[in-house]
C-alpha cells in the first residue's frame, strides 16, 4: 500500500520506518513543524510533571530549569511521550495508555503526590488536563502549520498514487486540508483512505468530504498501523 505520512519529524520518520517494516511504500510530507517557546516556568516545589506530547519533553531540554525538573516524576499520556521524557533525562516516568482520559485516571490513582503539578503543554493543549486542580500550565512549544505538502506529495496525490493518508492530530488533519487547498488538490487529497488516530481527528476530514475514513480502535501508533495493514490485506474493511 502506498501511504502518505503527515506527522512532523522526528515522529514521522519513525512511523514511516514502522510502516515499511510491514511492507508499505511510504512518502513523508510533514504538515506541521515544532517550535519551542521561551517559557517562563514559575520556580516552585512541584510534586510532579504532566505531559501529553513527546514534543513537550523535547522542548524542555533547553530550558534553564530543566536540570532542576529532571528528578521529578513524569506522568505521560502514552508510551511515545514517556520514551521522549526518558530520552530528555527524566528518570521516574509513568505512562498512561495513549488517551487523556487514561492519563487523568493515572493521576487520580497516584494520589500520594501533594503540591502543585506542572503541565508542560503545547499551545493547542488538552483542556481536561489543564483544568485539573492545583496544576500549573506552561506552554513550552507550538506547532507551526506549513503551507505546502511538497512537490513529491503533490504529484503523487494528483496522479492518484496515494492509497492512504495517516493523521495523528486534529492540527495535522487541518493543516493537511490547508496544504491541499493551497495546491488546488483538495479532491485528490480526500480520495485516499484517511487513517486517523481518533474520531476527533477524523472529524475535519469527514466534514471536508472524505468518504473513506478509518479510525484506530486505540489512540496509539501501533493500533493505527494495524488497521492500515488490515485495510491493505482486505480493502472491503473500508
Amino acid at each position: 500500500m502506498r501511504l502518505l505520512v503527515t506527522r512532523p519529524d522526528p515522529d514521522g520518520a519513525r512511523t514511516a520506518e514502522a510502516l515499511r517494516a510491514h511492507g508499505h511504500d511510504v512518502l513523508l510530507a510533514p504538515v506541521l513543524r515544532m517550535q519551542p517557546v521561551k517559557a517562563e516556568i514559575p520556580d516552585r516545589p512541584y510534586a510532579r510533571i504532566v505531559i501529553t506530547s513527546a514534543n513537550a519533553a523535547r522542548a524542555i531540554t533547553a530550558h534553564p530549569l530543566c536540570a532542576k525538573l529532571l528528578p521529578l516524576p513524569v506522568f505521560a499520556v502514552g508510551s511515545h511521550s514517556a520514551d521522549a521524557a526518558r530520552a530528555a533525562g527524566f528518570r521516574d516516568v509513568r505512562s498512561a495508555d495513549g488517551a487523556s482520559r487514561n492519563l487523568l485516571r493515572l493521576l487520580e490513582q497516584a494520589s500520594n503526590f501533594s503540591g502543585p503539578q506542572l503541565y508542560l503543554a503545547g499551545e493547542d493543549r488538552t483542556a481536561d488536563i489543564a483544568s485539573l486542580i492545583n496544576i500549573v500550565t506552561v506552554v513550552v512549544y507550538r506547532m507551526i502549520a506549513l503551507d505546502r505538502l511538497g512537490e513529491a506529495a503533490d504529484n503523487a496525490l494528483r496522479a492518484g498514487q496515494i492509497e492512504g493518508v495517516l493523521h495523528f492530530s486534529v492540527r495535522s488533519a487541518q493543516a493537511y486540508l490547508g496544504c491541499s487547498a493551497n495546491a488546488d488538490l483538495s479532491a485528490h487529497a480526500l480520495a485516499p483512505v484517511q487513517f486517523c488516530l481518533s474520531a476527533q481527528i477524523a472529524a475535519p476530514l469527514a466534514a471536508a468530504g472524505a468518504r473513506m475514513v478509518r479510525i484506530a480502535p486505540e489512540p496509539n501508533e501501533a493500533a493505527l498501523i494495524t488497521i492500515v495493514t488490515e485495510d491493505s490485506i482486505d480493502p472491503r474493511s473500508r
